[in-house]
């Protein structure tokens, strides 16, 4: 067998862009010849793959299942629009939601998952599709939601298939009652989610980081009062800030002269059992990712006279 060395890996990553394990295990299947390396990847598709992970996927799709009690949500983004609607990648992307309601929620665990028809793992099916397509996709980030009595419902804004769009939401509602009457329940919280994209479900839940830069531009804003005053203001200026926040706080999209928290109220009369909000997850397609900036078009056109 041949001494595989550091050196070696070094050399043929910075050839093809593979991963380190990746280069390793190519080494030693072939025995050390670095050529034959190379061509042992780009027949994986992992050497192609990785020549474009540089970049950026900002496009794809949000998909959900949902399974009564428990569902999932992933994001799987591309370069462009055009790919999202193709079928092979709906399809990957309907695939990875469905196999994440089976692993612990991670995106290590989704990765790890052995896709269905193959004996390739998420992972490695996503670098062939990449391959295939010719653009550079990431599996970005997965969740799950669990209740042990209720419904998780969900909503999927912008759809181009069924469980596949821009804006994917799911609502955990923990309820001993009518399970119809909480599905529809769920459904119009998750469309309010995807409507008002609340930071957190109540106060409690809000980043004490930006707790404190709010109280510290409220402080600013209104310096030189008395601190009693200055006090009232700084608590005052954050009940507003929860209002326009926080899930329970929030006016309720479908009828604004109510919360959030007073319909959940209200629900428990016509589900027959007190009903609660025990999570939700809203994923915006691509937030988050610093997009390139394309060319000035104007600027183009206008050096092209020149």
């Amino acid at each position: 067998m041949a001494n595989i060395t550091a050196a070696l890996v070094k050399e043929l990553r910075e050839k093809t862009g593979a991963g380190m394990m990746d280069c390793k295990g190519a080494l030693n299947e072939t025995n050390g010849d670095l050529e034959a390396a190379i061509d042992w990847l780009r027949k994986k598709g992992l050497a192609k793959a990785a020549k474009k992970a540089g970049r950026v996927a900002a496009e794809g799709l949000v998909a959900v299942e949902s399974a009564g009690r428990h569902a999932a949500i992933v994001e799987v983004n591309s370069e462009t629009d055009f790919v999202a609607r193709n079928d092979s990648f709906q399809a990957f992307a309907r695939e990875a939601a469905k196999l994440a309601l089976n692993t612990d929620g991670s995106l290590e665990g989704l990765e790890a998952a052995t896709f269905p028809g193959s004996s390739d793992t998420v992972k490695d099916t996503l670098s062939n599709l990449i391959a295939t397509i010719g653009e550079n996709m990431t599996l970005r980030r997965v969740a799950k939601l669990e209740v042990a009595k209720g419904v998780i419902a969900s909503y999927v804004h912008g759809q181009i298939s069924e469980g596949l769009g821009k804006i994917g939401v799911l609502v955990a509602l923990e309820s001993e009652g009518d399970v119809e009457f909480l599905s529809t329940l769920g459904r119009q919280i998750a469309m309010h989610v995807a409507a008002t994209n609340p930071t957190a479900l109540d106060a409690s839940g809000v980043d004490t980081a930006v707790v404190e830069r709010e109280s510290n531009i409220l402080r600013e804003k209104n310096a030189g009062k008395p601190d009693h005053v200055l006090a009232k203001i700084v608590e005052s200026g954050l009940k507003s800030y929860y209002k326009e926040v926080t899930l329970l706080e929030q006016p309720f999209v479908h009828d604004g002269s109510k919360t959030v928290s007073q319909i959940l109220k209200e629900a428990a009369g016509k589900a027959g059992a007190e009903v609660t909000i025990k999570g939700f997850v809203r994923y915006a397609l691509g937030e988050g990712i610093e997009k390139e900036e394309g060319p000035d078009f104007a600027a183009e056109v206008a050096s092209m006279s020149r």
